[in-house]
């Protein structure tokens, strides 16, 4: 089986992974309309008993995500208002659109998050709110607590980001310097009802994570975020600011995030309507019909992107040597999310560096083909959703007098792919539930 081949099926099957999480379709699996009964998950609400319905959310998704919503609801949502990455909007009737910066949050976030509140600031009792929250909604859902500015959430999160800190403790950190993360929007919303739809891209979908669980609640602490900084030598990389604010909390003196036996939670139904086990498992699907013996490695991937790179190439070495885990022709699908240390001023994303230190370990094994996309059609600030590396990638990489090794240590995988044209270019997808890795071995 020529390179080529293997090329075109990787794709197809990248390609069938994203549309098992299409936002549209996930929606309406889990939220259902007849009469004046609303059916989310196992619950039911019966919308005669609701003064009025409103409308909001964060992230890369909530654009596709509210249309659906709309054509359901219809002229009986009073009001909305959600904040999109930029480039991700969609026409809506009612509900209105604000593009805003990720991964690092902007003015025109936190712009859209003060209108979201006091779009809460309306709502009671007898209100319901449905909130749509999807991947880059910690980003997109930014409102320091009084005393810090925009700036300062901006500077600790590209300091964690530069470290390599995982999404749990970048998480960790937002949530105490925001007003509406760490379940602090649900005490917005109180008293009215409130119906967060989540697509996931958070490992392991844990609803305290995914966009900062803004209507979940929070287990870290203050301490917690003091030793996220310690760890990797942040205190005095981060504003004085916010690093006296923790400080503060950590000694009591700060209100802290609320907690599972506050009782604004009795009054919110938290649902994961779509999460990376979908599109991994319809690539499975994708890989069998083309007759490829496949394997699910795992979602719950994590960890240095190029070491996790190694570890795929090695799986591929296995099967070509040993025919262990699968027979050939054979697909190895993993999810996840993994990180970059970045020590180069290259551009670049986790997806295109792990094709990028996929293509060293494979070169000259020509039976093997290994493609790390973004579900959300973004990696990293590039328009390329990753990239894709097979044995011939570093002798055509050295006929254009690129290497390989210079230019991972740059972080550059964008400009090594470009020339290539092998960077993977879907645009984005409204949808984002971590990535999509894929072995392929002829």
């Amino acid at each position: 089986m020529k390179p080529e081949k293997l090329r075109e099926d990787a794709l197809a099957i990248f390609q069938a992974g994203l549309r098992a999480v299409d936002p549209s379709v996930a929606l309406k699996r889990h939220v259902k309309l007849q009469n004046d009964k609303l059916s989310v998950g196992k619950r039911d609400y019966d919308l005669s008993s609701y003064e009025g319905i409103y409308v909001i959310g964060a992230g890369k998704a909530s654009a596709a995500m509210a249309q659906p919503i709309e054509e359901l609801l219809g002229e009986r949502i009073k009001s909305g208002f959600i904040n999109v990455k930029y480039g991700h909007t969609l026409p809506l009737n009612i509900i209105q659109v604000n593009e805003a910066g990720h991964p690092v949050p902007d003015e025109a976030g936190l712009s859209g998050t003060k209108k979201i509140i006091e779009l809460l600031s309306q709502t009671g009792e007898k209100d319901l709110v449905l909130f749509l929250i999807s991947g880059g909604g910690s980003a997109l859902l930014p409102y320091p607590v009084e005393g810090l500015t925009l700036e300062d959430k901006q500077q600790m999160t590209k300091r964690l980001l530069e470290v390599g800190a995982t999404i749990h403790e970048i998480n960790a950190l937002r949530k105490h310097v925001s007003r509406v993360k760490g379940g602090r929007l649900t005490k917005l919303a109180y008293p009215s009802a409130l119906i967060s739809l989540i697509l996931s891209d958070v490992i392991g979908d844990s609803l305290d994570s995914i966009a900062s669980g803004p209507t979940v609640p929070d287990e870290s602490t203050f301490g917690d975020c003091l030793h996220i900084l310690e760890k990797y030598d942040l205190k005095d990389k981060i504003s004085p600011a916010v690093l006296k604010f923790l400080e503060e909390g950590a000694q009591a003196r700060q209100e802290d995030t609320p907690k599972p036996d506050d009782p604004a939670f009795r009054q919110t139904q938290n649902v994961i309507i779509g999460s990376n086990i979908l599109a991994v498992k319809a690539a499975q699907k994708k890989a069998e019909e083309l007759k490829y013996n496949s394997l699910i490695l795992s979602t719950l991937i994590e960890g240095e992107t190029k070491d996790v790179a190694k570890l795929h190439a090695a799986v591929a070495k296995e099967i070509l040597n040993t025919g262990n885990p699968l027979q050939k022709p054979a697909c190895v699908i993993s999810g996840g999310e993994t990180t970059v240390t970045i020590r180069g001023k290259g551009l670049g994303g986790r997806n295109q560096e792990f094709a990028l230190a996929a293509a060293i370990e494979i070169d000259g094994w020509d039976e093997v083909v290994i493609l790390s996309g973004g579900t959300d059609g973004t990696d990293g600030p590039t328009d390329a959703a990753g990239a894709i590396a097979d044995g011939t990638t570093l002798s055509r990489a050295k006929a254009l007098e690129l290497n390989a090794e210079a230019y991972l240590r740059e972080n550059d995988s964008y400009h090594f792919f470009q020339p290539l044209d092998d960077l993977i270019i879907t645009g984005p997808t409204f949808t984002n539930v971590m990535d999509l890795r894929l072995v392929m071995v002829g």
